[in-house]
């Protein structure tokens, strides 16, 4: 492994896994699947009719196998943390689902050509995975509004508008905006607050346009939590750019902290989303995963700024 966190891994045999979803992903898929043994890989292909097949597929043939290659959107890598993280086997990601933030985070292409030749090419990075009462996610878990936007996100929605469902599905939210309080534990500390979102993020990227923080990266070995502490819809007009951008530290209705883990606790019980999934609920315990998964990606000349960087891993030698 290099100094900016990058191994190159030697690989022969990838178990190829997709969720049926729509005509156009199966379609994709197939093409993928030609892509990858046309470039010298032994594939078996496993197709999942409900997410939770995923991770079992993957626990029932990780010995038979030297990586996995998912294709579909954050929801369907999601479904496949678990098994991963359970495995250690590397991650090939086709991203064919609407924000793919995931993907963006790592900077593999949307172009279905390109995310294979990423795979091929066996550049890969470790990165951290965050879990929110032992359920594993990527890019950020949430609390709020985050959860009545997932509601409005029908399948519908999201082939007819794409990314710009996200916002579509945020204005009709707006016009309901009732915030709650809760607890945020972090060690020995306890910050109270009134506030219409609560985001816990492990990634950079969420929502399919926003970030966590201007300065966080899926290597770091931190967790961003902002709370977003507005009364009014309007309040948010001038934070739209902040929460574009990740830049919300110093900014009026917003409170942000880091940390390793937190504890979040509401007087009611609320539903946690993560990845676009609803997986938990309050009261909830946010934890780090150092370097979990270790997934194809581009080479980058400076991956990972860690405080406290752990200590470089030995290259990895899948083949068998």
């Amino acid at each position: 492994m290099d100094g900016s966190g990058n191994h190159r891994i030697h690989r022969r045999r990838a178990l190829f896994l997709g969720n049926l979803g729509a005509r156009k992903v199966a379609q994709q898929l197939d093409e993928a699947f030609e892509r990858l043994r046309e470039a010298g890989f032994q594939v078996l292909p496993k197709r999942a009719k409900k997410p939770g097949d995923l991770s079992r597929l993957i626990l029932e043939h990780h010995k038979s196998v030297d990586f996995v290659v998912v294709g579909g959107g954050d929801g369907t890598l999601n479904a496949a943390a678990e098994g991963l993280v359970k495995t250690r086997l590397p991650l090939g990601i086709l991203p064919l689902g609407t924000a793919n933030d995931l993907a963006h985070t790592l900077g593999i292409s949307a172009d279905l050509d390109d995310a294979c030749q990423v795979i091929a090419e066996g550049h890969s990075r470790e990165i951290d995975v965050g879990s929110v009462n032992g359920k594993y996610y990527f890019n950020a878990a949430g609390m709020g509004m985050s959860v009545d936007i997932t509601s409005e996100l029908t399948r519908d929605v999201k082939k007819r508008w794409g990314v710009m469902a996200y916002l579509i599905s945020a204005g009709r939210v707006l016009r309901h905006l009732r915030p709650f309080r809760a607890q945020i534990r972090i060690g020995d500390e306890v910050h109270r607050t009134r506030t219409v979102q609560i985001t816990v993020g492990n990634g950079r990227f969420y929502g399919g346009f926003l970030s966590v923080a201007d300065d966080a990266t899926i290597d770091d070995q931190w967790l961003d939590l902002f709370t977003l502490e507005i009364e009014r819809w309007w309040q948010l007009a001038p934070l739209l750019w902040a929460l574009k951008s990740g830049r919300l530290k110093n900014h009026a209705y917003v409170r942000t902290f880091r940390a390793t883990e937190f504890e979040v606790r509401t007087k009611k019980k609320r539903a946690i989303n993560a990845d676009g999934e609803i997986i938990a609920y309050t009261p909830a315990t946010f934890r780090i995963h150092p370097r979990a998964v270790t997934v194809f990606a581009p080479p980058v000349p400076d991956a990972g700024l860690s405080e406290e960087p752990a200590q470089d891993a030995e290259q990895l030698d899948v083949t068998r």
